[in-house]
């Protein structure tokens, strides 16, 4: 991880200082936000273009250690009264922020990690539960809070999980599929059912009772020929493959390739296919579009390799799984290392590390176009982690959550 020097350290926590501010317009109150616009390029002197900043939360506005960094970041939106919260990923556990007034997010409380610090955690959210992993603590296993309980909270209290699953231990990250009620821990050891990996399944139906429901490894792939998955993506098929129609269809970045399976009958998984490209270094995570056509995929060492020249981004043809054809690579406008990216209808968010939150229109995905940036990171645009890890476009207020590592929680908006 890159450390700022002390002199940069001062000029961020000038910038942090004006952005937590009130901003020209002042702070809305109701549930809305007002913005300090992105103008001249910058918005209270972090660089931008086409969207404007919310508010910044610090991890000493989180009541964070020394130390403490952000990581993962996923939003819920409370079915009750419509609240939105961030779920915040830290090294030490998961904070959560109620976004009544965006400008001035609230941090209801904090849900310690299981056993030990991390910095790789993981969150996702189904049936108004929180469901947690860390990779590198052998026995953290998966944590599941019940989110309703935020409620009735108050200010930095401090949780307990509701539930833990323990049939694995380490695990580097968790995808659900909602219109199944499965999650897929992947990149799993420690204690527990490894399942080489790959894919380990839960059923989380009844949330606080998960129940391991098969392992799906393709050998062929991972760095170490077990069919290590890094990141995945499983959807119920509506995509144009007819053979795979109303199917359970995961897509794993499996560090050397695309990993594509067939997980309806979880006893009995099928491999679909597999695909790689020539310049492949770590084959990281990726987004299907909403039509199920094309898989956006990010590779997270291919710049430090120097096997693309700036951030670049896989376009992949997927109308026929048996058959994944690489179309298209989109570099983007600075060499910066690219983490995450999900797909909100025709745009694309991707969590560029020392770049921050990049936005591309993927109406055309062969073809796709810069809409805008924000550049959590100040220091500079160059290859190397630290800076924004991930980000959650999906609430409908439009309010875009992104986690800088050491910058806190960044909440913005796409300019009008």
């Amino acid at each position: 991880m890159r450390h700022r020097s002390s002199a940069s350290g001062l000029v961020l926590l000038a910038l942090l200082a004006a952005a937590c501010g009130d901003g020209p317009t002042g702070p809305g109150g109701d549930g809305t936000a007002s913005v300090t616009a992105c103008t001249s390029g910058t918005a209270a002197g972090f660089r931008c273009a086409g969207v404007d900043l919310v508010s910044v939360t610090t991890l000493a506005d989180m009541g964070a250690p020394p130390g403490t960094q952000l990581n993962d970041v996923w939003g819920w939106t409370d079915p009750a009264n419509g609240r939105e919260y961030v779920l915040v990923g830290r090294t030490d556990g998961v904070t959560f922020l109620r976004l009544s007034n965006p400008n001035r997010p609230t941090v209801v409380g904090h849900l310690p990690s299981a056993e030990g610090a991390s910095l790789w955690r993981d969150i996702k959210v189904y049936r108004n539960h929180a469901f947690i992993v860390a990779d590198g603590i052998p026995g953290h296993g998966m944590q599941v809070f019940d989110l309703r309980r935020l409620r009735n909270a108050g200010d930095m209290e401090t949780f307990a999980e509701d539930a833990r699953y323990d049939n694995v231990g380490s695990v580097h990250n968790i995808a659900i599929n909602e219109a199944t009620g499965f999650a897929y821990a992947t990149g799993g050891g420690g204690i527990g059912i490894s399942c080489g990996g790959g894919l380990h399944m839960i059923d989380v139906s009844a949330p606080t009772s998960p129940r391991f429901a098969g392992c799906f490894a393709e050998p062929a792939t991972g760095r170490k020929g077990t069919g290590y998955t890094h990141d995945v993506q499983c959807v119920l098929y509506t995509g144009p493959d007819t053979d795979y129609t109303g199917r359970e269809i995961c897509l794993g970045s499996n560090e050397t390739a695309l990993s594509i399976a067939d997980v309806t009958d979880k006893g009995a998984p099928v491999s679909v296919s597999t695909a790689t490209y020539p310049t492949v270094a770590y084959v990281h995570q990726g987004w299907l579009t909403e039509d199920q056509r094309y898989f956006l995929m990010n590779d997270e060492l291919d710049e430090l390799q120097g096997l693309a020249p700036r951030s670049r981004m896989l376009v992949w043809d997927v109308a026929d799984l048996d058959d994944p054809i690489l179309v298209a690579e989109h570099l983007g406008p600075v060499e910066a290392t690219d983490h995450n990216v999900y797909v909100r209808g025709q745009v694309a968010f991707q969590s560029n590390y020392h770049f921050g939150l990049r936005i591309v229109d993927v109406s055309m995905p062969t073809q796709p176009r810069e809409l805008g940036f924000f550049d959590t990171y100040p220091d500079d645009d160059a290859i190397g982690f630290g800076g924004s890890w991930s980000n959650y476009p999906f609430f409908d207020s439009r309010l875009i959550a992104v986690t800088s590592s050491d910058e806190g929680l960044f909440l913005l908006k796409r300019a009008p």
